[in-house]
Parts: structure tokens; sequence; C-alpha cells
């Protein structure tokens, strides 16, 4: 019975220093997704090309979903249609008060996330993978808000 308690312990010991060593890595992980989705949001903002292109994937695919006329409507935008509209300036249409986010980073695991952007005006979910070392981003559902 001793030796039960005595390897009990040990696996309790082991377990709690195996939590302990990846909660840091976790929140790294965690702080570097939810950058990639900031300089996502931000380039969008600003109409930094080069920081939109840093932030995508080269198979990223967007997909806006809009309700006009009582009839759903989408629309699909690549990687390099959202660089050349950061590029361009087209997307910062809105008021500096209007431009804010709150990006919640849903779930983390073997390479892939998924992650949640709210604007005044819409709700992005995004997947996103790690790629050559860095969070990328590769496929956006957007939903107006109404």
């Amino acid at each position: 019975m001793r030796k039960f308690a005595l390897g009990f312990c040990l696996l309790i010991l082991v377990l709690l220093n195996f939590s302990a060593a990846t909660e840091p890595q976790k929140a790294s992980e965690e702080s570097a997704v939810r950058s990639t989705v900031t300089d996502y949001i931000e380039s969008y903002y600003t109409g930094d090309a080069s920081r939109m292109e840093r932030s995508l994937h080269p198979h990223y695919l967007k997909h806006t979903i809009s309700k006009s006329d009582g009839k759903l409507k989408m629309i699909e935008w690549t990687g390099l249609q959202m660089v050349q509209a950061a590029r361009s300036q087209e997307a910062v249409t809105l008021p500096a008060s209007e431009k804010t986010e709150q990006i919640t980073v849903l779930d983390i695991s073997a390479g892939m996330a998924s992650a949640k952007l709210v604007t005044p005006h819409w709700v992005d979910y995004l997947t996103l993978s790690k790629w050559n070392g860095a969070w990328k981003i590769v496929s956006v559902v957007l939903t107006e808000n109404n």
C-alpha cells in the first residue's frame, strides 16, 4: 500500500510539473495567434498592405455573408484581393471611433487555431495554421452585425 501511495504521489508530481511547463507555451502561442489577428484587422483599418500580407497564409480565403433584400449573399475574397484592398485603401472607410476590435482565441491544437474577431459592424471567425514557424490566417467567415 505504501508503494502504491508513493507511486501515486510521484505520478501527481510529474503531471503537475508537465502542466506547469506547458502553461507558458500555451500562453505564448495564444499571444502569437492574437498578434496575427491584430495585424490582420489593424492592417485593414490602416491600409497597411505589408502587414496584411504578413498575417495571411498563401491559401487564404474569406467568405463574407450578408443579407440584402431578405436574401443570403456570399462574396469570396482571396488573400491577394485583401492585400490589394489594403494597398488601395479601399478597406479604410470607417470613422476612427468605429475602428475597434475584440479578439478571442477559441482553441489552439496541433498547429491549428481558431479565433473570433468582433468589430462594431461584423464578426469574423478565423482559422489559423502555424506555417514556417509563424501563425497565418487560412480562412475567415465574416457575418455582418444587424
